[in-house]
């Protein structure tokens, strides 16, 4: 199920990429700090881009944080809990 999802975020991507090949109008885009004339299609597939690895960034900061408190929550809870060994009455 995880590939088949993969698959359709890749096609997605690619009939965008088709898409937004096509249109090749230059327009003026004001950045903070200055300005420059770009493609459309150039700004509007780096912008994409970015904003996707930024919220891979993101979220990826935000899973790993929570993993490594799982982690440590397993590791008390084994700690707390009684052995095996002494709760069995064999």
């Amino acid at each position: 199920m995880k590939i088949i999802k993969i698959v359709i975020v890749l096609a997605l991507f690619l009939i965008a990429l088709a898409l937004g090949s096509q249109n090749q109008e230059v327009v003026n885009f004001n950045y903070l700090l200055a300005q420059g004339e770009f493609h459309l299609s150039t700004l509007l597939g780096v912008i994409f881009v970015s904003g996707f690895v930024l919220a891979w960034l993101i979220f990826g900061g935000l899973h790993l944080r929570s993993q490594l408190q799982i982690r440590k929550l397993k590791k008390q809870v084994k700690k707390l809990s009684p052995s095996e060994e002494s709760t069995s009455t064999g």
